[in-house]
């Protein structure tokens, strides 16, 4: 139980020491999670790496690991990753003879949620009941291959029709082995009231997924433009807009700062509504 109160934060020590795996299979695995959070975080701040730095970092990162998994553990270290491995089996062995128990990473709050699975899936059962927007699959009817026709049914007509040109159809049309259904899970939020749950759609694979990022492409730029007086793009924009506020003296003892909650924001909003507000 301590180990869980130290939450994701919290890093078991050398752990890959104790791997099955080749050192070799070690490093890739990580040099390849390294490079592509580092190549997320340029493309999110709209950067590009400079070819000269781009050959010099990668390789230096990669020998650095090497170094990292050859170099000898100190004796105290050595004792103490053994022992938190032992830690970690021990909890592992016990969820797996208590399936009434159910661990989950939370919204938000670096913490793990510790609770019980029967109150969990009820949660879940009466979100799924409320919004009506999800339904389970209870038959052997294959909706990810319906799906997939659906999606090169329509990029095909687009494609015809001169809305997408042959390199856009290839971008955004989905692969074939690689697709998979989009699924629902939930992630518990203990910071608010009751412990109410998330829905997160896991549709990284879907079919339609590269053509709603294309189509996010498209529309986002529209979108920022329009409502940029109303839309903060990070803290550092709200503070600067809060100073320019206060410049324009537009800040007053009467002026109220709110924060509100929309209860199933995405759910709630209709498909054709949305499809207006776009045209």
């Amino acid at each position: 139980m301590s180990m869980l109160i130290k939450s994701l934060k919290y890093i078991t020590p050398c752990q890959s020491r104790f791997s099955r795996q080749s050192m070799d299979a070690i490093v890739n695995e990580q040099y390849t999670t390294l490079r592509s959070n580092i190549q997320g975080c340029l493309d999110d701040h709209r950067m590009q790496l400079i070819e000269p730095r781009e050959k010099e970092g990668f390789p230096s990162l990669k020998r650095m690991l090497y170094e990292l998994q050859s170099k000898k553990l100190p004796r105290k270290l050595r004792i103490r990753a053994r022992r938190e491995r032992r830690v970690v089996q021990g909890i592992l062995k016990i969820l797996h003879n208590r399936p009434d128990i159910i661990i989950r990473r939370t919204d938000k709050s670096k913490v793990f949620y510790v609770g019980n699975a029967t109150v969990f899936t009820e949660k879940a059962s009466k979100y799924m009941l409320e919004t009506e927007a999800y339904r389970e699959i209870s038959n052997e009817h294959c909706i990810l291959s319906e799906n997939h026709h659906l999606v090169i049914s329509l990029l095909g007509s687009l494609l015809k029709n001169g809305a997408i040109n042959q390199e856009q159809y290839r971008q955004i049309s989905p692969s074939k082995n690689r697709s998979e259904l989009a699924h629902l899970h939930f992630i518990p939020k203990p910071h608010k009231p009751d412990t109410p749950l998330r829905p997160i759609v896991a549709a990284i694979h879907a079919p339609a997924t590269q053509l709603s990022k294309f189509l996010n492409d498209l529309l986002a730029p529209v979108f920022l433009r329009v409502a940029r007086e109303t839309t903060f793009i990070n803290g550092i924009d709200l503070v600067r807009t809060l100073e320019k506020y206060v410049i324009d003296k537009q800040l007053k003892p009467t002026t109220l700062f709110v924060s509100f909650d929309v209860e199933n924001l995405y759910t709630m909003i209709p498909r054709q509504g949305a499809l207006i507000a776009l045209i």
